[in-house]
């Protein structure tokens, strides 16, 4: 195999990854052709780490290492709340506001008919059996303001609703069109704190 091959097998792979376009591909194969092969190692082994030992925790679809992820196991949150979320990175973003202390639940998406993703392809089945079994009095709709997001909570709010679980939606302060993920502090946890009914 031809350095050349191999060059460009490593441009191809980063330039999948999001966000990576041509140069930075470029810059980041460079990068790594001239740094020394142990830091070349402990970046493919921190790749291969995170594969095989982060999973989904199996109450909130957040991700974990154990069976559960370290906030369902916390047992100073506030467990009368639920803050849904389209994305697990969603959770590290109302995390860093230090806003918010109750529990979360992933929805692993949001409801996208052009990508022809519908409830039944999110993780909203599984929140309904939360609502059923756990002492929830609040749950709070955290999705991105953004149509798919708006979409999701008006669907999320019209099943919750009937079950007589207090509904709220992030407030104002975020903007539209805008993802939650890149959101700074301050505003987020501002919408946090005045979120609304819906």
């Amino acid at each position: 195999m031809s350095a050349n091959h191999s060059l460009q097998k490593l441009l191809d792979e980063l330039g999948r990854l999001p966000g990576i376009g041509p140069k930075s591909a470029q810059r980041i194969a460079y990068y790594l052709l001239e740094a020394d092969a142990e830091e070349a190692r402990r970046l493919a082994e921190a790749i291969l780490e995170v594969k095989q030992e982060v999973h989904f925790c199996s109450r909130c679809f957040n991700y974990a290492t154990a069976d559960e992820c370290s906030i369902c196991q916390d047992p100073m949150r506030d467990t009368t709340r639920i803050c849904v979320v389209g994305e697990p990175r969603d959770v590290q973003a109302i995390e860093r506001t230090g806003s918010y202390h109750g529990l979360y639940h992933v929805l692993g998406g949001v409801i996208s008919p052009m990508d022809k993703i519908g409830p039944e392809q999110l993780h909203i089945r599984e929140l309904l059996a939360r609502l059923g079994h756990e002492d929830i009095h609040e749950v709070i709709i955290a999705t991105s303001p953004n149509i798919e997001g708006e979409t999701t909570a008006s669907y999320l709010a019209r099943t919750i609703k009937p079950l007589g679980v207090e509904v709220s939606r992030l407030a104002s302060g975020l903007p539209v069109g805008g993802d939650l993920e890149y959101a700074d502090e301050l505003t987020l946890g501002r919408a946090i704190e005045a979120r609304r009914a819906i």
